[in-house]
């Protein structure tokens, strides 16, 4: 009696083992091809159904990134088109719900009920895992789906799109505080940045803020108002911005009257058509460097934080090193033992580092931070249609030299600037920009500015240059040589 008392408890547990080795089975044939387990030990039908939208999905995706790695136009427009991501985002939560009840039936069709004690803690503890894992991964993907939908709605509207001009996009970018004694965003910082339709190939054409007596585009709202020239004591560039705030009436239509009036007097300087404006808050620039984890720049000189009008309260010492959204902000806002063309210099410096350091998957790692920084840094009027457009030529400009002319001394005088030199220089330097090799298939390689070179290089406010011979990154054919 004894023997086969044993003989049965051995049955019992190898049966048992059996049914353990069965339970996982159909839980990992629901990982690896969800409905396979029901195929083979439930409802035919659900099985079919659960695989048939497993596949269908599976081959969407490989169309998807066949296609995109062919056309990278297509995952951008798909980044950037609000209907796309919202129905994205449906179908990843309805795929989380569904694997998720696929693992439950699989886990009920492996019979717990028959199992050892440790076994079913085991099957319990092991499609808790499963269901957590796959469905939080998908309810997760589809979080980050809807805040990059989030982001595109809040800074991106539904405006008209312009076309290139003469085969370029022409954005300007404005920098400026809001502060309580400030009226609006009075932008310190305007640059133009003159994108290749094609090959998105960059001119960057810094304006100085204290820019005076110089024409307005024709046409314009203030070139009715100033038909030769903005020529008064407090005339200044990015006077405009208060100036229209106080003429509001006279822009009636536009938006931003600030940005309309600005826009109008770099049109009448360099003789570009803007396209699209974007304005950065440089106090939010701050929480966009934290959400980078920092930026890596080479600070040549001891750069105070602080001063002119306040106290300096401390200092970025020299050296190449990953500052953070502080003193980032400092290095490209301080003049406080400098002069206005070298803090020009280094903010280039620091656009370039975004530029090249913003990369992909810089984006992926830190999405969510980055979109929510950008919402509160960037106000822009350009249209969501136009967003995948503008990130593929982005990541083309990051392969390629960014070229930098700045309308600065030694060569424009900003009290009394020569407009026709200005727009001499515009077209000399587009046109190196696109000039070709002798093949015809590739940029001509960038030539070291004169003046500039490894063996001796003379730093102000830590810009490579001086007042006297201009600075290095306000006029180069390769940015990050110069930075």
């Amino acid at each position: 009696m004894p023997s086969v008392s044993v003989t049965r408890g051995d049955q019992r547990t190898a049966l048992a083992r059996v049914r353990f080795r069965r339970a996982i089975t159909l839980l990992v044939m629901t990982l690896l091809v969800p409905g396979s387990a029901q195929l083979v030990a439930g409802r035919r039908d659900v099985g079919r159904i659960a695989l048939r939208v497993a596949m269908g999905v599976v081959g969407l995706l490989l169309v998807v990134v066949l296609l995109g790695l062919a056309w990278h136009g297509l995952i951008y427009w798909i980044a950037s088109n609000t209907a796309m991501l919202g129905l994205i985002r449906l179908v990843l939560c309805a795929l989380a719900v569904g694997w998720a009840l696929l693992f439950i039936d699989a886990w009920r069709l492996g019979q717990p009920l028959e199992l050892l004690q440790k076994q079913r803690l085991a099957m319990v503890a092991l499609n808790g895992m499963l269901c957590f894992a796959v469905a939080g991964s998908l309810l997760f993907a589809s979080h980050l789906v809807a805040v990059q939908r989030g982001f595109v709605t809040a800074m991106f509207g539904d405006g008209t799109a312009t076309a290139a001009h003469d085969g370029r996009y022409n954005v300007l970018l404005l920098g400026g505080d809001s502060g309580s004694d400030r009226w609006g965003l009075r932008p310190d910082s305007i640059t133009v940045a003159s994108v290749d339709a094609d090959t998105g190939r960059t001119v960057l054409f810094g304006l100085p803020r204290n820019m005076m007596n110089f024409p307005f585009a024709k046409g314009s709202v203030m070139a009715a108002q100033y038909p030769k020239t903005y020529s008064c004591p407090t005339c200044e560039l990015n006077s405009l911005a208060t100036w229209s705030a106080d003429h509001k009436s006279l822009f009636k239509g536009y938006a931003n009257p600030g940005v309309e009036a600005t826009a109008e007097g770099v049109e009448g300087i360099t003789g570009l058509k803007i396209n699209y404006y974007a304005m950065v808050n440089l106090q939010g620039f701050r929480s966009m460097v934290q959400a980078l984890g920092g930026l890596t720049l080479n600070v040549r000189d001891r750069i105070p934080i602080g001063g002119v009008g306040g106290p300096v309260t401390g200092h970025i010492e020299p050296g190449v090193q990953k500052l953070n959204g502080f003193q980032t902000l400092w290095f490209a806002r301080s003049r406080e033992s400098a002069d206005d063309y070298s803090r020009m210099a280094r903010q280039k410096c620091v656009m370039n580092a975004m530029l090249q350091q913003l990369s992909p998957r810089t984006v992926v790692t830190k999405f969510e931070a980055i979109a929510k920084a950008s919402e509160k840094l960037v106000t822009t009027d350009l249209p969501a249609s136009e967003l995948g457009r503008f990130a593929e030529l982005a990541m083309k400009a990051r392969t390629q030299p960014i070229r930098t002319v700045s309308f600065v001394p030694p060569q424009i005088s900003t009290s009394d600037p020569d407009i026709a030199k200005i727009h001499a220089m515009v077209a000399k330097a587009l046109h190196r920009s696109e000039g070709t090799t002798k093949h015809g298939n590739a940029p001509a390689r960038p030539q070291p500015k004169k003046g500039f070179t490894r063996s001796h290089q003379q730093t102000v406010g830590g810009s490579i240059g001086n007042l006297h011979d201009g600075y290095a990154a306000n006029e180069s054919a390769d940015l990050s040589s110069a930075c």
